[in-house]
């Protein structure tokens, strides 16, 4: 008979494609996973593991059952949370969050969790979109908090608040404080962005999109970097300009060597929400989770913001 511990093995050996990487994460010996291995492919009747001196990779066969058996994984971690986790926000949740949200969602709604919900043990994750959707469907992380939407029909979604893009340019820059501006105003050849893989990259590529057509735009925005911080420090000593999201946005300590300009209608902005398997029993408490998020986000701005229904 098949075993979960049997799947386990394969998806760690499937992701690290070494026996011993994936021993070590399942914290078992090396001989005991290769046999647990052996015994899956006796019981399936197919060779799911090539192994080869100092290597292994997985079969066609390998591959299909290592997908699958995360599913079968991520199905039965849901079926354990809905027996443990009967009180709203308590016991674990790993909350998955992208890194142009991470620094400036967190410090407002960490202590607002702490606060409210104290028996909630929070693990935080925070890297690029992809990276998270991936973990979400594989059942490492039960819940990411991402621009919107979400590729995937097996992903339910929760939009929490819509959030504006600025122009962010140097302080002697002659564009006027006052007045907004429109994409004539981006000048592109100076444009500087995160590096490929941030999805706030493609959405300022997207809505630069009728101006791509200049090749020294193109040479200029194949350049990146890592985080928001570096972007801005770069505008901020007249190496360029940028598009900035309002959360980034912090009214007290603006950085007086930096102006930031608001667009026309329809501004430019992304959809801010959290995500979950659609096969979770936690509902509720991405629910709650969601109303602490936007309760911290509109302590922190002077617009109030409203939880928007279900997409």
């Amino acid at each position: 008979m098949i075993t979960l511990r049997q799947l386990r093995y394969l998806s760690s050996l499937a992701r690290h494609r070494h026996f011993g990487r994936a021993a070590e994460e399942c914290a078992v010996t090396q001989p005991a996973l290769s046999m647990q291995v052996r015994e899956l492919e006796r019981e399936i009747g197919a060779e799911l593991v090539e192994r080869r001196p100092g290597e292994i990779a997985l079969t066609e066969t390998g591959l299909e059952v290592a997908q699958r058996a995360e599913h079968i994984l991520a199905a039965t971690r849901d079926l354990v949370d809905f027996v443990r986790h009967r009180e709203v926000l308590a016991g674990s949740l790993k909350l998955g969050i992208i890194p142009t949200l991470a620094p400036y969602i967190l410090p407002r709604v960490l202590p607002l969790l702490q606060k409210q919900h104290p028996h909630l043990r929070l693990e935080v994750r925070e890297t690029q979109t992809k990276v998270l959707t991936d973990e979400l469907s594989a059942g490492g992380l039960d819940v990411i908090l991402l621009a919107l939407p979400v590729d995937g029909a097996d992903v339910e979604t929760l939009p929490l608040f819509d959030d504006a893009f600025l122009l962010a340019v140097p302080a002697d820059d002659p564009l006027p404080a006052r007045g907004r501006v429109g994409l004539r105003d981006v000048d592109q050849r100076r444009l500087i962005l995160l590096e490929e893989g941030h999805c706030l990259r493609d959405q300022a590529l997207a809505f630069c999109a009728s101006k791509r057509a200049d090749p020294a735009a193109s040479q200029q925005t194949s350049l990146g970097a890592t985080s928001l911080s570096t972007v801005m420090q770069m505008v901020a000593n007249g190496y360029g300009v940028t598009l900035v999201p309002e959360v980034a946005i912090d009214a007290k300590a603006q950085d007086p060597r930096v102006k930031l300009l608001r667009f026309r209608d329809p501004e430019p902005g992304r959809s801010v929400g959290l995500a979950w398997r659609r096969t979770s029993p936690r509902a509720r408490d991405f629910a709650a989770l969601g109303e602490a998020i936007v309760a911290a986000h509109e302590g922190a701005t002077s617009a109030p913001v409203r939880l928007r229904s279900r997409a």
